[in-house]
């Protein structure tokens, strides 16, 4: 008989929070959604492509780095329609309603993560995380949670390192041990690799791969 794979531990939002650990805190924290989906320029995914294959309740990264004083609003607001959050990628700041939140890359997350602690309680903010650094800084800032990369090979970074399960599971089980959503992404768009990752703790998967297969 065939050995039934495992299925990944989806958490949501609860979290470990040590005590001499724990991040920063902003209040009570925003829902975590299952999926995270982001912009692509590299794939051609643009922002109204990545909604068409999200889900209510889902949320999106928009990586459209813009000009400062410029936002996200128009995306977000279209997305309201279909109650998908949108996350501003980059600095931090000039975060307006329909906008649902910010990413911050890793250089962001060096230069802006002291901003994260003024922010909103009810804004969802992310942070990108490649190694163990990132992960003690994104919960030293305060986010809610980091996305974890790349766990797989990805056609993003063609002929890019990749973590493996084991090194993810290990930065996973950190980031949660310091209260933080973590969130698998790089290769993560087919049940095939979702599987592989089976009894780690993760709040959903983040990616681009996924957005390509329109949702109803």
């Amino acid at each position: 008989m065939a050995r039934k794979l495992k299925r990944p531990r989806v958490l949501g939002n609860k979290s470990h929070n040590p005590k001499n650990h724990g991040p920063k805190t902003r209040g009570r924290k925003p829902a975590l959604p299952r999926r995270i989906g982001m912009t692509d320029n590299i794939r051609n995914i643009d922002g109204s492509m990545a909604l068409r294959g999200l889900r209510p309740d889902e949320a999106l990264i928009d990586r459209t780095y813009r000009p400062v004083g410029m936002t996200a609003r128009p995306l977000a607001a279209l997305a309201r329609a279909r109650h998908i959050r949108v996350l501003q990628a980059g600095a931090p700041r000039a975060i307006r309603p329909p906008v649902g939140g910010c990413h911050l890359p890793e250089w962001a997350l060096r230069r802006f993560g002291s901003m994260v602690k003024n922010l909103p309680a009810h804004l969802l903010v992310t942070a990108a995380a490649h190694g163990e650094r990132a992960v003690i800084a994104a919960a030293r800032a305060g986010v809610d949670a980091v996305l974890i990369s790349p766990v797989f090979a990805t056609a993003s970074h063609p002929g890019g390192k990749s973590l493996g399960v084991i090194r993810f599971a290990r930065l996973a089980r950190q980031a949660r041990s310091l209260g933080l959503g973590v969130y698998a992404l790089g290769g993560t768009g087919s049940p095939a690799s979702i599987r592989r990752l089976g009894g780690i703790p993760i709040s959903g998967i983040a990616g681009i791969g996924f957005l390509g297969r329109p949702q109803a």
